[in-house]
């Protein structure tokens, strides 16, 4: 008798020792899980430790502060901002005597390096240009205004500026034209406001470098007087032009005088027919592009 209780004993219970069921062992990962957020809070209560031993030592540090210094640097790459207080060359781009200040909504002309060779600041909202502009950055060549709201510019601005070759003041608001440095190559004022009488009677009389000058889309009742020989592109396109003399282009007094350099002249969109005047043309190779009937 005691032999079969002791069989059914463990016929029945020794099974139950076995291994733990499967929602059993899934219980300790949960287990896991939970290690890991009671880590988090520890954590939490690290950063609060050290946040509070800094306030009891006098340093004004946030617990985000804290947490930041402890962190990345991800957050120090902060992008630049249209903060016109800024240093030039923060504020814009300066690479190899170049600055570039384009699309970053200045107002003024900003502090250049003195050893500024080339000026871009296209697009901007720059209204006035002065004389203290450029008074001590002797050694640029190229400047461009373009795009922008320039109402006014001062005498003498340009002055000192002996090595500029490249000018373009386009697309802005003025209605006369600044004295220009006489080492101009190139002049761009298309798109403005000038009307004949903003332009003085010698503007480029003595600008002996002057190859390329565009005044398209302006308000210029006549041709400017007194164009250098050196000249070879013209724009006078869609101006007000209604009148050209003999002298205009040639010599009237010379019939043998031809302009060997100009090589393009572009009048259309001007009230005149250009067939009326055939004589102000004759010392041209080519005559310009216009209205003839």
């Amino acid at each position: 008798m005691k032999t079969l209780q002791t069989t059914f004993f463990l016929f029945v219970f020794v099974p139950l020792v076995n291994s733990a069921p499967p929602i059993q062992q899934e219980s300790l990962q949960f287990y896991d899980y939970d290690t890991d957020v009671t880590m988090g809070s520890l954590i939490q209560q690290d950063y609060e430790m050290q946040s509070k031993d800094l306030r009891k030592d006098g340093t004004n540090v946030s617990l985000d502060t804290s947490l930041r210094l402890q962190g990345d640097d991800s957050e120090r790459n902060v992008p630049p901002t249209k903060d016109t207080n800024l240093p030039t060359c923060l504020l814009c781009v300066c690479l190899s005597g170049s600055v570039y200040c384009e699309e970053i909504d200045i107002e003024a002309v900003p502090p250049l390096p003195k050893e500024t060779a080339y000026l871009y600041a296209r697009f901007n909202k720059i209204k006035r240009i002065a004389v203290s502009d450029f008074a001590d950055i002797t050694t640029l060549r190229r400047i461009d205004f373009s795009g922008n709201r320039i109402e006014e510019i001062e005498d003498g601005a340009f002055s000192k500026l002996l090595l500029l070759e490249e000018l373009s003041l386009a697309e802005n608001r003025l209605i006369k034209l600044p004295v220009l440095p006489p080492k101009l190559t190139t002049f761009n004022a298309n798109q403005n406001r000038i009307k004949s009488r903003g332009i003085k009677a010698n503007a480029f009389k003595k600008l002996t470098n002057l190859a390329y000058l565009y005044l398209g889309h302006n308000a210029l009742e006549s041709v400017p007087l007194n164009l250098p020989e050196s000249l070879r592109i013209l724009h006078l396109q869609y101006n007000n032009i209604t009148t050209i003399t003999d002298d205009t282009f040639c010599k009237s007094n010379n019939t043998r005088y031809i302009r060997t350099r100009m090589d393009e002249i572009r009048m259309e969109g001007n009230p005149i027919l250009l067939a009326k005047h055939v004589n102000a043309f004759s010392c041209l190779r080519t005559l310009p592009v216009g209205t003839y009937y």
